[in-house]
């Protein structure tokens, strides 16, 4: 008897978890319809249902917000690393205006000309170097966001996310990306009853 309890609560189940991967299977093809079309052709049926899978137990969910945060402490990071350096930049051209300002207004008449020629040099060498570490900044920059979408490729990719493995071309990007934003999307939608009823 305690048998057939069993078979009939797994059955049970599985009758609950086929009508959820319809649910969000459902959802998802609704929210493909938003997209432009030519990403729409690119969502097959067979991607949705196997996303509205990886979706069941929330998990994935779990995953892509997780993602979401260190993404954006990420960019908030570099953010402020830019913003430190521009300001050091600034600070360095003001003392160096102060500074040549000084020191014109000490100068000979007579030796001004080869001064100036001098701090126009100093300026130019100064110009140049902040160029240049803004541009390796830049580069840093670039480099540790394509590594977070490498780690985040491999992490959805792991988690058996379809659509999802490691690549860098453009294409395949774009589907990623629009695979992600109908997972946030699916996301809000899941979250909203619970707001209604906190």
């Amino acid at each position: 008897m305690a048998r057939l309890w069993r078979c009939g609560e797994e059955l049970g189940d599985a009758a609950r978890q086929q009508e959820r991967h319809y649910e969000l299977l459902s959802e998802l093809q609704a929210l493909v319809k938003a997209l432009p079309s030519s990403c729409q052709q690119r969502l097959s049926y067979t991607i949705l249902s196997d996303l509205a899978l990886a979706l069941l137990d929330g998990t994935v969910f779990e995953i892509v917000q997780g993602l979401l945060e260190i993404q954006h402490l990420t960019e908030k990071n570099l953010y402020n690393q830019r913003l430190k350096l521009h300001n050091e930049h600034r600070v360095l051209k003001q003392e160096m205006f102060h500074k040549h300002k000084e020191a014109q207004q000490s100068c000979k008449p007579h030796n001004l000309p080869l001064l100036r020629a001098a701090q126009q040099r100093e300026m130019e060498t100064v110009e140049q170097r902040i160029r240049d570490e803004q541009r390796m900044m830049d580069e840093k920059i670039v480099l540790e966001l394509d590594q977070k979408v490498v780690d985040q490729q491999s992490t959805l990719e792991k988690a058996g996310v379809s659509g999802f493995y490691i690549t860098t071309n453009p294409q395949e990007l774009t589907l990623q990306m629009n695979l992600l934003e109908l997972i946030r999307k699916l996301q809000q939608k899941e979250t909203q009853p619970e707001k209604a009823f906190s």
